[in-house]
């Protein structure tokens, strides 16, 4: 009887052993990304793709921008584009896999990355999709004009992270600061004349730009909304007649200076253009390229609130 009982008690003790082990190997395989049970992650992508991410170990991110934010998300960055001069010195992991325009899916490939994040509006990365899937690696495709498409996409990207706490600092803090700056509109509803300078030309940009967005929701009348003949044609006649109250510059390039020297030979030099009202009261403000052409990001709010104190006055 006492050999049964024996028996008995180190079957039960092999038996739980086998319950323990089973349980840690379930752990370990469960295990993913931000420290949540590893299940498939499924959204909707910027042109419609549906995405599905499982297992995803290599990241690569094309544009300062996106990698930024796939950064303040607590994404883990295996590559990016050479634009993101700085993520790339400050992190020496980091692959730089080219250029932002023109990626390539064979750098892409050789690097081993499983997952891309692309832009939605550079056909360079458009193109990429059928090869990138065809090779078994999902691609997402994001626009971010708005605070709000900065906002959606960092839902999918704490979603995914698990950093549910990054999302309330870089999203849900800044929301709240380009709440306050709008509250600070008076009514007054200041017209402005919004312009985009690089090195061979400027142009006239409306309401459905980034800055246009910005100036429309602190309570701004842009004149290119309902004369849009200006978007064509940078009309000086047109800009007389309309006499904005306020005229802001953003610049794209690599130079601000040859970027603005195209202000000066297309505009300013017109005699004219020294009697716009914007002018004479000094109104005519060059805006901060990180801030205002680059996707500002976590400082979406700080874009928001040096525009209401040029428009409203410093609090």
């Amino acid at each position: 009887m006492k050999r049964c009982s024996m028996w008995k008690v180190l079957v039960l003790f092999l038996v739980l052993c086998c319950v323990l082990m089973l349980g840690a190997c379930k752990s370990l395989s469960d295990s993913k990304q931000g420290g949540e049970p590893e299940t498939e992650f499924v959204f909707t992508d910027a042109l419609g793709h549906e995405v599905r991410l499982k297992n995803v170990e290599r990241t690569a991110v094309f544009s300062e921008s996106l990698a930024q934010a796939w950064l303040l998300a607590g994404g883990e960055l295996a590559g990016t584009s050479e634009d993101a001069e700085d993520i790339l010195d400050a992190h020496s992991e980091t692959v730089n896999l080219g250029a932002l325009k023109t990626p390539s899916a064979e750098a892409i490939m050789a690097e081993n990355m499983d997952f891309v994040i692309l832009s939605s509006a550079l056909s360079g990365h458009v193109k990429l999709y059928d090869t990138l899937e065809k090779a078994g690696i999902a691609t997402a495709y994001f626009a971010v004009e708005t605070f709000e498409d900065y906002k959606a996409m960092m839902k999918i990207f704490t979603d995914f992270t698990g950093h549910k706490d990054l999302y309330e600092e870089n999203v849900g803090s800044v929301e709240e600061l380009i709440e306050k700056q709008m509250e600070r509109a008076d009514g007054s509803s200041p017209t402005v004349l919004l312009l985009r300078a690089y090195s061979t030309g400027v142009r006239a940009k409306n309401s459905d730009t980034m800055t246009g967005r910005m100036l429309l929701d602190l309570g701004c009348v842009n004149i290119a909304d309902s004369d849009t003949g200006l978007l064509e044609d940078l009309n000086m006649e047109a800009i007389l007649v309309a006499d904005p109250d306020f005229i802001f510059v953003t610049t794209m390039g690599s130079s601000q200076e040859a970027a603005l020297s195209m202000v000066d030979e297309l505009l300013a030099s017109n005699p004219a253009w020294q009697g716009l009202t914007a002018v004479q009261e000094d109104r005519f403000y060059v805006l901060e390229k990180e801030l205002f052409h680059n996707k500002p990001n976590n400082r979406w709010g700080e874009s928001y609130e040096i525009l209401a104190d040029i428009l409203y006055g410093k609090e």
